[in-house]
């Protein structure tokens, strides 16, 4: 297993464990590149799905490909 692979997988252990001890969570999401990696690694976690509602920050930022996108 090399580095970026244990990064991944200690940040999917991380994402487990958390909705595991807290129960009602969320995740913001703005559609950005950091938060859109955050909810693949969510997705990766919990085999394709989110269990938790995503938030959207409006961040004023519009580009109209990631509107569809979102949509």
């Amino acid at each position: 297993m090399d580095h970026l692979e244990r990064l991944e997988a200690y940040s999917i252990y991380i994402l487990r464990e958390a909705y595991r001890k807290l129960g009602k969570t969320g995740m913001l999401w703005s559609i950005g590149k950091d938060s859109t990696v955050l909810l693949w690694l969510t997705k990766k976690a919990f085999f394709g799905h989110c269990p938790f509602p995503l938030v959207h920050v409006d961040t004023t930022y519009k580009i109209p490909q990631m509107i569809t996108y979102r949509d």
